[in-house]
């Protein structure tokens, strides 16, 4: 954490530590990876709801990961209010009209029909919750001087990966939705000049009858994403 006042380095025993064998290792990778494969993006919700006990603990999780100089350079916010819901939705489709109208450009749109997205966008409505993620570009001291943040982009980015690695672990299904530009929820949330709207991400329980693009299953094989120097 960043404050006004000098802070000496102070060295601490490694607090939680795992000593795995190799075996151990290997067999809680291939866990993980089975556990994770099952993750699937989902655009049709159930009214089944999500305690916000759940969503607490998932972003608690997402705020363990690494940032530079440890400054944390994150907010989240929680939506679950319908009302909230319906204005972020529309919002957000106003801004996914003028991209499917011809903002995104041909090669995009064509990137995108194996998807089978366009702008309309009912699960930011039905999905029992919203998490809005913001990258703080800035801080600021209580008398609103400024410092720097470090490896925004990454930092916050990493976060994500964990949030959406927590809410798949407590069983519940996402969609990460990245309307450009996203200005609006900075003023329709009350957050602060110096945090930049990421991602919405809409959580829940996957409709009895959800459907995704079968070509979201088609992920590179090991091969073409690795390359060992050993």
């Amino acid at each position: 954490m960043f404050a006004r006042d000098h802070i000496e380095y102070l060295p601490a025993d490694l607090p939680d530590r795992m000593d795995y064998s190799a075996e151990k290792s290997l067999k809680e990778a291939k866990t993980f990876y089975e556990r994770m494969k099952r993750r699937h993006t989902v655009r049709d919700y159930s009214d089944t709801p999500v305690s916000r006990e759940v969503i607490e603990e998932c972003i608690r999780t997402a705020g363990t990961a690494p940032s530079g100089a440890n400054h944390q350079p994150w907010h989240f916010v929680a939506i679950s209010d319908p009302a909230f819901k319906k204005r972020v939705r529309e919002a957000a489709e106003e801004e996914e009209r003028r991209f499917y109208e011809g903002g995104a450009g041909d090669e995009w749109l064509k990137a995108l029909e194996p998807i089978g997205t366009n702008d309309h966008k009912p699960h930011l409505e039905e999905a029992p919750w919203l998490i809005v993620v913001f990258a703080q570009r800035w801080g600021q001291f209580d008398d609103g001087t400024r410092f720097k943040n470090y490896y925004v982009p990454e930092s916050t980015g990493i976060a994500c990966g964990f949030l959406l690695a927590a809410l798949h672990h407590a069983g519940l299904v996402t969609l990460t939705h990245t309307p450009n530009p996203m200005r609006f929820l900075n003023k329709m949330l009350g957050r602060p000049e110096s945090e930049k709207p990421i991602m919405i991400v809409a959580v829940g329980h996957a409709a009895q009858d959800a459907k995704v693009p079968a070509v979201a299953k088609m992920k590179k094989p090991l091969d073409e994403i690795l390359t060992v120097a050993d």
